[in-house]
């Protein structure tokens, strides 16, 4: 007799057949990688099977900490055996959000062992955007009767259309929760209302929108110097407080349009990064950002634009500089170095690449992309019979991925690379996250169970910590560049560089300098014990392909 467990595993295909006609529709392993979706998910998500499949649950979710945040307490619940059926924010795969009602179900075996989930999923993105817009336009300040940011976008867009110059002036209340700390809500409203005031009264025929608690927005004709008087016309006519005046100062940007930025996302942008400056060095004062700046900020946004058509058309280049052991003079390690050459923006350096990579998530598949590139020239030199590493700078955002140390394993199987032919570079800012983050460091002693090393990189120009040097599997350290370009002219900094490597020899750990140029550098170096060498001098990057296996 057939019971109801057999019969519903008969009827499986034909329920999910039905449901795949409905829903995006996502199965997942026992390890949260992705190993099936269905065409409904593959259009919504912009990911293709080739490049989705092996990709992990939590890369589906924004790489923020509530994103994050979200995906863990999903996983927590099926992982114990429980269903999860909620609304959530997910992104495609160039980073850009969409809502789902998603319905993930576990597939239990044996009763105790997550064998695999079933997601299912409803795109509710319009209905989501339709709802905040609603909420957006509904929204004014009551308290002051100010414009609403929604109110402000709209504004800034249709002059923007029309192509009329104005200014943006991105204003905030210096320490403002300090400030009113003592007050009571009331009192607090009456000090909006009366710097609002004083904003319409200065600003006249102006727009001025209220963005926040204590930030504000005037869209404005003025000029620069009419701008910055503001700060002492409200000094001329101060705020009272239970007849007390208030120590009220400001700090102000300015950005112009189409001077400086070209849309409403990056003059906004550019004016809140001017006014952090003037914060940053006190407050009290109104400035603009300098041209320079401005370009650089131009030069940002197109690189985050081009960057997923880079990945996707392999635009993207991995290069390897050789490291040299001091004292046979061999190279032992080549360094896997990310390159993109551009036709508009020129080359593109990683100090470019890497932090918009971070911030848009495409740092996992550049990440990816530069391990298999290593993983298969270490491979190479495995089967020549040449006992050569391959470095691989990896980034505390890759870590957030609690599945990264089975997607390195996985590539390295893949390549047939074995483990100890590669090394992890570090930087402080990692180590200081990894001391902190308990995942962190259990994925860095996982891999280096398995023989993968790692190299603290940049060494003295971050976080240094005596700490995270016992807490962390680190076996060297990189001298960065900074203090190798000044040592053959600067005896403060030989001083500083002979205590590093004194220091390093002390933990056991090998010292590596970076950035050498110069035969009087290289010789210096030696002189002080240093164990490997890494630099223009000694040898430049060149492709898998320059470098010779006989």
């Amino acid at each position: 007799m057939t019971s109801i467990y057999d019969q519903f595993k008969m009827d499986l295909p034909n329920i999910m057949l039905n449901l795949e006609q409905f829903y995006m529709v996502t199965h997942i392993n026992n390890n949260g990688s992705i190993t099936y979706t269905n065409k409904k998910f593959l259009q919504t998500s912009k990911w293709t099977p080739k490049r989705v499949l092996g990709k992990t649950f939590w890369q589906m979710f924004p790489d923020t900490e509530e994103g994050q945040n979200k995906a863990h307490a999903i996983w927590s619940d099926l992982e114990n055996g429980h269903p999860w059926s909620g609304t959530a924010e997910k992104i495609t795969r160039y980073g850009d959000p969409y809502f789902v009602n998603l319905t993930a179900i576990p597939i239990i075996h044996s009763s105790t062992i997550l064998n695999s989930v079933f997601l299912f999923e409803q795109d509710i993105t319009e209905a989501i955007i339709l709802r905040d817009q609603l909420q957006e336009v509904a929204f004014f300040d009551y308290e002051t009767g100010l414009m609403s940011r929604h109110n402000l976008e709209t504004t800034v867009n249709e002059l923007i259309e029309k192509k009329e110059h104005f200014k943006l002036v991105y204003l905030q209340i210096d320490r403002f929760y300090k400030l009113i700390d003592v007050h009571s809500r009331e009192s607090r409203v009456e000090i909006i209302k009366s710097f609002a005031s004083r904003l319409k009264r200065f600003f006249q025929n102006s727009q001025i929108a209220r963005i926040s608690v204590d930030e504000f927005v005037i869209i404005t004709q003025f000029g620069d110097w009419f701008i910055e008087g503001f700060v002492d016309f409200l000094n001329q006519h101060p705020i009272y407080s239970d007849h007390t005046a208030l120590p009220l100062s400001i700090s102000g940007g300015i950005t112009r349009y189409p001077e400086d930025q070209g849309s409403y996302k990056h003059l906004l942008q550019a004016a809140f990064l001017a006014m952090k400056q003037v914060s940053k060095k006190g407050g009290g004062k109104i400035e603009s950002l300098s041209s320079d700046f401005h370009k650089t900020l131009n030069r940002k946004s197109m690189i985050d634009e081009k960057l997923p058509n880079a990945l996707t058309n392999n635009k993207l280049q991995v290069v390897y500089q050789p490291q040299f052991d001091c004292k046979s003079g061999k190279a032992t390690l080549y360094e896997a170095l990310i390159r993109w050459h551009d036709q508009e923006l020129g080359e593109i350096t990683p100090d470019e690449l890497i932090p918009i990579a971070e911030n848009n998530g495409l740092i996992h598949e550049i990440g990816a992309f530069v391990l298999n590139d290593a993983a298969q020239l270490a491979a190479q030199f495995k089967t020549a019979g040449h006992p050569i590493k391959i470095a691989v700078n990896t980034s505390v955002r890759e870590f957030s991925n609690p599945q990264l140390k089975d997607k390195i394993m996985d590539i390295l199987q893949a390549a047939s690379c074995p483990p100890s032919s590669i090394q992890l570079e570090i930087t402080e800012k990692f180590a200081f996250k990894a001391e902190e983050e308990h995942s962190v460091s259990a994925q860095m002693n996982e891999l280096q169970k398995e023989g993968i090393q790692f190299t603290l990189d940049d060494f003295g120009t971050g976080y240094a910590s005596f700490r995270y040097m016992q807490s962390l599997p680190i076996s060297k350290i990189k001298i960065d560049k900074f203090f190798i370009t000044s040592i053959t002219t600067h005896k403060q900094t030989q001083k500083l560089v002979e205590g590093i490597i004194q220091f390093a020899k002390s933990m056991e750990l090998s010292v590596i300098a970076e950035g050498v140029e110069t035969e009087e550098q290289l010789t210096l170096l030696k002189e002080m014990g240093v164990d490997a060498v890494q630099g223009y001098y000694t040898g430049i990057p060149v492709t898998a392909n320059q470098i010779e296996m006989t």
